[in-house]
């Protein structure tokens, strides 16, 4: 990682100088009422989407254990690899805000449940989270931004399977359970909140090792294929994704519309996603769940630039500027507002030179 992008004491000061720090977030000029109605949180909806989540993973991890080790199993652990793998990481974020559900423990369950598969101490990456949301894109402060410039681009491919992600993260469950947090995690993390992280990777380890210990008695990879694994095979969804919500755009910018983007996908994943293709509309107004986002999309339409139409449309967009950061790191998007938007903060100016 870049010296830039390290979060350390160092870092703080110099975003702090630069006034960067928590920054003052432009918000669109909406209807008040409008917004609370849609920041009510139902436990119906999100009971629904976990009950198909956790089924069609049953179902499916099944079906592949019947057929095992058959070739014919290949497609049943597709699916539970994407559901395991990358609809945990939707599950996990939501949840994380505690607005899917309206009952507080159904939140944690999942919270915790998603965690586990997605191998993030759920203490660490709640705090991580947040100062996501405080210092979005916000070099040195940010500790969630998914490529540096100029990119790596290896290593985003690589970890459209894990390769990279997953080592790092068992590295990070086994510091944990020693009894220690990384230094970049001391930065966010509160020191009353160590215990809960040992505790919980110590948990971790040991259910890792019976799984372990179940494929060396049956001689087999199954319990593997079952857990823990699926975090690389499946998260080939969250990854192109989760690339799209900011890469590509602005960073040490205060107005979403600069550094965050929205992107239409099609009905099977926004279900996986849990309709965080609406991102800029999520961060604009945090504490509204999944299931209002394409309400809020409507409503703020007039004020923000019009969404990539598709996946594909996206990353044909991004891919051209992530390679021209490879040579011109400063390259970058500019998305255009509709006529008649409250138009770009003035710091805009210091990008029109490197729009891309």
């Amino acid at each position: 990682m870049s010296n830039a992008y390290t979060l350390s004491a160092e870092a703080d000061r110099r975003v702090e100088a630069e006034g960067m720090s928590g920054p003052n977030w432009f918000r669109p000029p909406v209807d008040s009422h409008a917004i609370r109605a849609l920041m009510e949180k139902r436990d119906a909806p999100a009971i629904r989407d976990t009950v198909i989540w956790i089924g069609v993973m049953i179902v499916t991890a099944g079906m592949a254990i019947a057929l095992w080790p058959s070739w014919w199993s290949a497609p049943f652990w597709a699916i539970y690899g994407v559901m395991y793998g990358s609809a945990s990481d939707a599950r996990w974020h939501e949840c994380g805000h505690r607005t899917a559900f309206k009952t507080k423990w159904m939140n944690e369950v999942v919270y915790h449940i998603a965690a586990f598969m997605l191998m993030r101490s759920p203490t660490v990456w709640r705090a991580s989270h947040v100062r996501h949301h405080t210092d979005t894109v916000i070099v040195g402060r940010d500790p969630e931004i998914v490529a540096m410039r100029p990119p790596d681009l290896l290593r985003v491919v690589l970890n459209l399977f894990g390769l990279l992600d997953v080592p790092h993260l068992v590295r990070r469950m086994v510091l944990h359970a020693s009894g220690q947090v990384h230094p970049e995690e001391a930065m966010y993390l509160r020191p009353a909140d160590y215990p809960r992280v040992f505790l919980v990777a110590r948990i971790w380890v040991a259910i890792y090792a019976v799984v372990i210990g179940l494929a060396l008695w049956m001689g087999s990879i199954l319990p593997f294929m079952l857990a823990g694994l699926p975090r690389m095979y499946g998260a080939w969804h969250h990854v192109l994704t989760g690339l799209l919500q900011h890469l590509g755009l602005a960073e040490n910018v205060t107005d979403h519309r600069l550094n965050t983007r929205t992107v239409l996908m099609n009905p099977v994943s926004r279900f996986i996603y849990l309709n965080m293709n609406y991102h800029l509309e999520h961060h604009m107004f945090t504490m509204v769940p999944y299931y209002n986002l394409p309400k809020l999309h409507g409503l703020i339409a007039d004020q923000v630039p019009a969404p990539e139409p598709s996946v594909w449309a996206a990353f044909q967009r991004l891919l051209p500027v992530l390679v021209k950061q490879l040579t011109y790191r400063e390259a970058v998007i500019i998305p255009e507002l509709p006529p008649g938007a409250a138009p770009y903060r003035a710091e805009v100016e210091r990008l029109r030179p490197f729009a891309a």
